[in-house]
């Protein structure tokens, strides 16, 4: 095979015996090994030796034969170097929140405690007590998507060839901790009237949308006039308002898909009224990116756009969700004696000696946020048995299976009905299970040979129906 090992420090004699010291004799690394194919020549001290330098060259040999040899050297970059020069210049979100939330979580959490670490130190023992410090700052839903930006980055250096291993991957006893499962919680009646009761009149609408059609806030503050269909009794969510560091953009809603929500006439009373007393007001506002686009394609993508929004801000803008539930959304569920008063700190103004602003400061409770709001439309419409495929819909899921598993437990009786079901199957009453129970079972079950068939009646819904 291609290949050999130098001496740099001694030469052979007429006996072959390598005994006759060169020019470098006693300088630098004694032993190199060179030519073998597509691998960098490496040199070896004194204390690896000849033995350090033939393993070396042997499992070169090999890797290099079967185009597998990855250099070690390469892996001694740091994960900081390699993050910011190689893979996030290379990383594409089209989504600016997406590359805000994915660059904040690489900056914050990975190379904060990591990016000292060269990529090939980065294995068992480290990725363990990189977890234990995570641990004590984070939930393990964040810790799990953490866990697997690191694992991506690690690939990525595994395709690159600088390491040969993604030890997040190849784990078996050291893992992040599993993802919560969503669980949605939905308000009583009396609550919501409560929270409406104490909200400022000028938003009070957002409550009703909120729960009478169950649009996410963004999808509330981005509803114009234009979207409301009187007639066909339907809201059609087209945009969002979102915030892009500090700055705000009309957007398509979360999963870029626009959807149409049927809705009930006192809704739309509710936006008549609120209309009369608080008309639209028109709000430009970039599309998707308020950065600058740098190409021609970007620049029309992003250009800004006029609605006439139904909610806006004292000043006449897009609401801010942050300020919103500061100042709306929080005061009103104090007032209502669902939280607990803000803690209120003096904070001294950057400039002004002497001078301090008023910063409050309430607790963070997942349950009372504006998003329950949306689970109870959920909850009320399959508690209604409203086919769930449709809630899906009408909630801008992806997929039914979505809504189904966060939502599941409003549906009511499940356990009750399949008892009752089951006992009358056993009893072999089929009419109690389900009034096309016996077409549906003569569509599963074959007849017995030679017996009639019905060949005129597609039992294909019915059986669906069954199921």
């Amino acid at each position: 095979m291609a290949g050999y090992i130098e001496d740099r420090w001694y030469k052979k004699d007429a006996k072959g015996k390598r005994t006759i010291p060169t020019e470098r004799c006693n300088q630098g690394k004694r032993y190199r090994v060179a030519g073998v194919p597509g691998v960098r020549d490496r040199s070896f001290d004194k204390l690896l030796g000849m033995d350090g330098a033939r393993a070396w060259l042997a499992k070169a040999q090999h890797e290099s034969t079967r185009g597998e040899f990855i250099d070690p050297r390469d892996g001694s970059i740091l994960l900081r170097e390699y993050v910011e020069d190689h893979w996030w210049p290379n990383q594409n979100y089209p989504d600016p929140i997406t590359r805000a939330t994915v660059k904040g979580k690489v900056w914050n959490h990975i190379l904060a405690h990591l990016g000292s670490k060269s990529l090939n130190t980065i294995k068992t023992p480290q990725l363990r007590a990189w977890l234990k410090t995570l641990s004590s700052t984070l939930g393990p839903g964040t810790i799990n998507d953490v866990w697997g930006t690191l694992s991506a980055i690690l690939q990525a250096a595994v395709d690159d060839e600088r390491i040969t291993k993604n030890y997040c991957r190849s784990q078996r006893t050291v893992r992040p901790p599993a993802r919560p499962e969503p669980r949605a919680t939905a308000w009583s009646r009396e609550r919501v009237l409560l929270v409406r009761t104490h909200i400022d009149a000028r938003v009070r609408l957002a409550v009703d949308i909120g729960v009478g059609a169950g649009l996410r806030q963004g999808e509330v503050f981005g509803l114009a006039v234009d979207d409301i269909d009187y007639d066909a009794q339907m809201i059609h969510v087209r945009r969002q308002v979102k915030k892009v560091g500090s700055k705000l953009v009309f957007a398509l809603p979360k999963g870029r898909k626009t959807r149409s929500v049927p809705v009930p006439p006192h809704l739309l009373e509710q936006v008549r009224k609120h209309l009369d007393r608080w008309p639209a007001k028109a709000v430009t506002l970039p599309w998707g990116d308020p950065e600058e686009g740098e190409t021609e394609k970007e620049v029309k993508e992003r250009a800004p756009q006029t609605f006439s929004l139904l909610l806006t801000s004292a000043r006449g803008g897009a609401w801010r969700r942050d300020y919103f539930n500061d100042t709306m959304w929080k005061p009103a569920l104090e007032a209502a004696g669902l939280i607990d008063p803000p803690k209120v700190k003096k904070r001294p103004i950057a400039g002004k000696p002497g001078a301090f602003r008023t910063v409050k400061r309430y607790a963070e409770d997942r349950e009372m946020g504006f998003h329950s709001l949306r689970h109870t439309f959920a909850s009320v419409q399959l508690d209604a048995r409203e086919n769930p495929v449709a809630v899906s819909k009408w909630l801008g899921h992806a997929d039914p299976s979505i809504t189904l598993r966060i939502y599941a437990h409003f549906m009511p009786e499940a356990d009750g009905r399949g008892r009752t079901a089951m006992q009358n199957w056993f009893e072999g009453d089929t009419k109690k299970i389900s009034p096309v129970a016996p077409q549906a079972l003569e569509a599963v079950v074959p007849a017995p040979s030679g017996a009639p068939q019905d060949e005129g009646v597609d039992t294909s819904d019915s059986v669906a129906a069954a199921l």
